[in-house]
């Protein structure tokens, strides 16, 4: 397993390949369907976004409320595809990368390499895993939106695989 803080520099996301393990620690925002048509709107508004694409990574979950002494809940990734809508223009903005569960498509693959970026993968039924990897958590945006909002996470040896890599390998083609 490779220990690594985001934000990740460009060399060290083009030394990643599908199928590297990884344990991440820094910054993540969390963000599900209903956030990124709402981001959508802002860009099409032409407003100001609420994170820093240029350094974000985007985790596709939705977290539960965090029980006493935690700092968030369980937070399992949910199903990628889901964002392939959004994925390609927001990597074109600055998107960092992203992490979620199962393929993306081949419009967000060609994104990822146009932009030198990666997809890295979750484990799916591993929420409580993944909520205890959070260190520190805080609503960023849109609370209306409940476990759908946006949330900032400091997360420390947070598992994950490297799916898609810069170069376009995906370890769902293997």
């Amino acid at each position: 397993m490779k220990k690594l803080t985001l934000p990740l520099s460009d060399r060290e996301t083009r030394a990643l390949r599908a199928g590297d393990g990884v344990l991440l620690s820094g910054t993540l925002y969390t963000a599900r369907d209903c956030a990124h048509r709402r981001l959508f709107e802002l860009l099409d508004a032409g407003a100001p976004l609420p994170l820093p694409l240029n350094e974000a990574y985007i985790y596709y979950a939705g977290p539960c409320p965090a029980p006493a002494g935690k700092a968030c809940g369980s937070c399992g990734p949910t199903t990628a595809a889901r964002m392939n809508a959004f994925a390609p223009r927001l990597l074109d903005l600055g998107l960092r990368g992203m992490i979620g569960k199962g393929e993306m498509s081949e419009e967000t693959r060609a994104a990822l390499v146009r932009n030198g970026r990666v997809y890295f993968a979750a484990i799916g039924g591993a929420g409580a895993a993944y909520g205890s990897a959070v260190r520190r958590m805080e609503l960023v945006a849109f609370p209306d939106l409940l476990s759908e909002a946006i949330y900032k996470m400091e997360v420390e040896d947070f598992p994950a695989v490297v799916a898609i890599d810069a170069a376009g390998n995906s370890v769902y083609e293997a």
